[in-house]
């Protein structure tokens, strides 16, 4: 599906986010391996999180889902399946679904699609194998991957680069180790991972950059609320930035203290963000998010800053380059080896643009004060890349054509509907 998106005035209006990618593909995971039944409110309706639910009913969990909104997980032990588990566009499930599989007393095969097949996976594997897990990859690298299910016993472990994916497929690992697994965290990512364990009663301690757990605990079902994906609020608050006028309420996004570094780094630029109504639901923090139009300066994003947005820098590019000083981003050779490689599928869209860039093995320098014309972008099947080149094309000169637009249903199937009525012509 290709997506005509015309220039905007202004944006306003209140929207409601999908829930928390990241989260939902954590609870759908661990609640199919704990007792009993969890209901989960909120669950994300993207097509990945949606492949999550599909390989954990084709291990043996029952899904439902209501038509209030709640999936309904019934889990306990997993069963050897009866073909391969497609993993679909989802990285996620082929790194963290590993980790549990390669516990289990059976062999198991994960497919996915030509952009997961061509995704390095060895970084989880590796560790696994320290474990005592045996894992076939095509090339010694990519999926697919043949799991041979076999006794864990747990290990100590530091990531030579932080990654909270490799950090949970480990800690997914241990619960089916024999022992203590324990995980070093080199920088302190997202920790989505250790709250829902510790929701669904793992033997789980978090100290610092520490963590450490001890395998064979019994999990049980819990009723709990994914909180809505700031990694989505983050086009919004880009659209929102790009505009004159500006007025938007995101309700219920997910304020976990190892994500916020986007709303911080926002503010740190000159955005006008307010945070209200915040409680705590399930271990996560929830709030409200009002952003107004705003003068946004420019920034850096290196280091420690570049792990924890490194999901949302496509948008950011798009924000950098109408900035008052531009953006500079470091030490994201990871975006190389995204859905697509999001350095070059940002250059090219930019270029495109009108809008001038220079790129780095490892990242890009935007200069700011530019101005986005009328073009046709090609998406790359990369619901990222097809969603922030969308909110570009609401500051552009012309109409745009998004090709491939319907990549954006990966994480957000309303998308669309959403960006058409906030923005105002």
């Amino acid at each position: 599906m290709d997506q005509t998106v015309h220039p905007a005035r202004a944006i306003d209006g209140i929207v409601t986010l999908p829930g928390d990618k990241s989260i939902s593909h954590r609870y759908g995971m661990i609640a199919a391996i704990a007792e009993g039944r969890s209901a989960i409110a909120n669950y994300a309706t993207g097509a990945d999180c949606q492949s999550t639910l599909a390989c954990m009913q084709a291990l043996g969990a029952k899904v439902e889902r209501q038509a209030d909104g709640v999936t309904v997980i019934e889990g306990g032990a997993l069963r050897e399946p009866a073909g391969d588990l497609d993993a679909g566009n989802s990285g996620t499930i082929t790194r963290m679904l590993t980790g549990i599989l390669a516990g289990q007393a059976f062999d198991s095969r994960i497919v996915g699609d030509e952009s997961v097949s061509g995704r390095p996976v060895d970084r989880v594997t590796k560790p696994l194998e320290r474990m005592g897990a045996f894992i076939e990859l095509r090339d010694g690298r990519y999926p697919p991957l043949v799991i041979h299910g076999r006794p864990l016993h747990g290990i100590e472990y530091t990531p030579p680069v932080a990654s909270a994916q490799v950090k949970s497929c480990v800690l997914l690992a241990g619960l089916f180790a024999k022992g203590e697994t324990i995980v070093h965290e080199p920088v302190r990512t997202r920790d989505h991972t250790e709250i829902a364990l510790t929701e669904f009663g793992a033997d789980i301690e978090v100290i610092g950059k520490t963590i450490r757990l001890q395998g064979g605990a019994k999990l049980t079902g819990r009723e709990l609320v994914v909180p809505g994906d700031l990694s989505s609020a983050c086009f919004f608050l880009v659209a929102s930035l790009l505009m004159k006028q500006a007025d938007l309420v995101i309700h219920g996004v997910g304020l976990n203290p190892t994500r916020s570094s986007l709303l911080d780094f926002l503010v740190g630029m000159g955005a006008q963000i307010r945070i209200v109504n915040v409680q705590q639901i399930g271990g996560e923090l929830i709030g409200d998010l009002r952003v107004k139009n705003s003068k946004i300066t420019g920034g850096v994003i290196e280091g420690a800053l570049t792990a924890a947005l490194i999901d949302e820098l496509p948008a950011l590019a798009v924000l950098g380059a109408a900035s008052e000083g531009g953006l500079i981003v470091r030490d994201a050779a990871e975006l190389r080896v995204k859905e697509t490689d999001r350095i070059a599928t940002v250059e090219a869209g930019l270029k495109r643009m009108g809008v001038k860039i220079e790129t780095a093995p490892d990242g890009f320098t935007i200069p700011g004060k530019q101005r986005f014309h009328a073009a046709e972008i090609e998406s790359a099947g990369d619901h990222r890349i097809a969603m922030a080149f969308s909110v570009a094309a609401l500051a552009a000169d012309g109409p745009c054509l998004i090709k491939d637009a319907g990549a954006a249903a990966v994480s957000y199937p309303a998308f669309f509907d959403t960006l058409e009525q906030i923005a105002k012509a």
